[in-house]
């Protein structure tokens, strides 16, 4: 099943061109795409087929040459780097495959992460208290004190997961996050994505290749609907 424009979309791309900066490098082109509040979208596709990219466009780590790109009512596409930065602190919340979490901090000081980064009115201990409470939600309460190093690879998506929530970003982008995990522990990581999403009335796109995790989306997105790869090869 495909995304379709809705009347009031969160997320909105119009004829996207884009191209990673060396010579017969890989580009993509987006004709349309559409998400609204709430909406939880699995993007699926072939290895090099622009999952990761569009993603990065989404999350404004990757700029446009050309066309539109609209999300929570913020024009990505007239930003320049320093204010696409600001952006994603603020409204996206990122969920990575590697978990990438500081070893050298707790549990608890990984998830406070994004409240260091972004610059609020939010206290540090209204944020730890927020954090706390997320890892209670995820049964890791108990381990907000550990390094990462002492969890099991699922607790260590979970701790991922926390973070991505601390600021309840409306929009929340997920790339292959289960792609390290047993069947088990998969399951366990999309229900967690899924409810703190809806909990949060985030708008959740996730990149998997999983075919058993596809039933617990609202909707599925086949890139090669909505894209076309101009030249070269991705690695998502």
């Amino acid at each position: 099943m495909t995304v379709t424009d809705a009347s009031d979309p969160i997320i909105e791309l119009r004829d996207v061109d884009f191209r990673y900066p060396v010579a017969g490098s890989f580009g993509l082109r987006i004709k349309s795409l559409a998400a609204t509040a709430g909406d939880s979208i699995a993007v699926v596709g072939p290895s090099g087929s622009g999952k990761t990219t569009l993603l990065g466009l989404l999350a404004g780590i990757l700029k446009p040459t050309s066309g539109r790109i609209r999300v929570h009512e913020t024009e990505l596409s007239q930003l320049d780097d320093r204010q696409r930065r600001q952006f994603r602190i603020r409204n996206i919340g990122q969920v990575f495959q590697a978990f990438e979490l500081l070893h050298y901090l707790t549990v608890v000081e990984n998830v406070m992460l994004p409240h260091y980064i972004r610059a609020s009115g939010v206290s540090s201990a209204t944020s730890r208290d927020t954090a706390l409470e997320l890892l209670s939600d995820m049964g890791l309460g108990h381990k907000a004190n550990v390094r990462p190093t002492e969890l099991s690879q699922g607790e260590q998506q979970r701790v991922a997961v926390c973070r991505a929530m601390l600021n309840q970003p409306p929009v929340l982008l997920a790339d292959e996050p289960t792609g390290n995990l047993d069947q088990e522990n998969k399951q366990n990581v999309v229900d967690l994505l899924l409810e703190q999403a809806r909990l949060r009335q985030s708008t959740l796109l996730m990149v998997t290749h999983d075919q058993s995790l596809l039933d617990s989306f609202s909707r599925v997105l086949d890139i090669r609907t909505v894209a076309s790869v101009a030249t070269g090869q991705e690695s998502g």
